[in-house]
């Protein structure tokens, strides 16, 4: 929950905020094995209890915009009146990436050696990725009579995904100099979307 807007002020940044980048700070200085939840805590300076009031593990602190586009995407699919399955996913996946804040980018990629988080990270990723994969399948599933685990459900998610995530990673690598994410993932699925809507 976001904390109130101070008067004639910028809101707060919420806690989920202060949170993630007090962890960011810790991972950098001690790598990511020896932070503590009750560390990470101390430095954001709130309770065990509020840290897990955002965050279930440790770990999920890493993933907090991810998180965020994985609870958005399903409703970016259901506002779409595209006719094709194809470009609907593309404009939800475009949302998205648009409605990112540029300010915002994961730590946890760009940093992930240097944190040593290692296996984390590949978990982490997996976990988010299926739970988009799953969303993006089921919606093409129902604009298409088909069940989520057939063929073409599961071809236009796993291409669609691979395309945007392919995007997000040169986006982040980018560095300081990088352009909107929009344009990166737009870049990323223009020609993978052709090919799937000429199916």
């Amino acid at each position: 929950m976001d904390e109130p807007i101070r008067r004639g002020g910028r809101p707060r940044r919420s806690s989920a905020d202060v949170l993630a980048d007090a962890a960011a700070e810790l991972f950098l200085e001690q790598g990511y094995g020896r932070t503590t939840v009750d560390q990470i805590a101390a430095r954001a300076g709130v309770s065990r209890a509020t840290f897990f009031n955002y965050f279930t593990a440790k770990s999920d602190v890493m993933w907090l915009e991810l998180d965020a586009a994985v609870r958005e995407l399903p409703a970016h699919l259901a506002a779409s009146t595209e006719p094709s399955a194809v470009r609907a996913v593309e404009e939800a996946l475009l949302a998205a990436a648009r409605a990112h804040d540029p300010e915002r980018v994961p730590w946890a990629v760009a940093q992930a050696e240097v944190m040593g988080i290692g296996s984390e990270l590949v978990a982490g990723v997996a976990v988010r990725v299926m739970a988009q994969h799953a969303a993006v399948a089921a919606f093409v599933a129902a604009r298409t009579g088909e069940q989520p685990g057939s063929l073409w459900p599961q071809t236009v998610s796993g291409a669609m995904l691979g395309a945007a995530a392919a995007g997000f990673g040169v986006w982040v690598r980018d560095g300081v100099g990088r352009r909107p994410l929009v344009e990166y993932v737009g870049a990323a699925l223009t020609p993978v979307t052709a090919g799937l809507d000429a199916h």
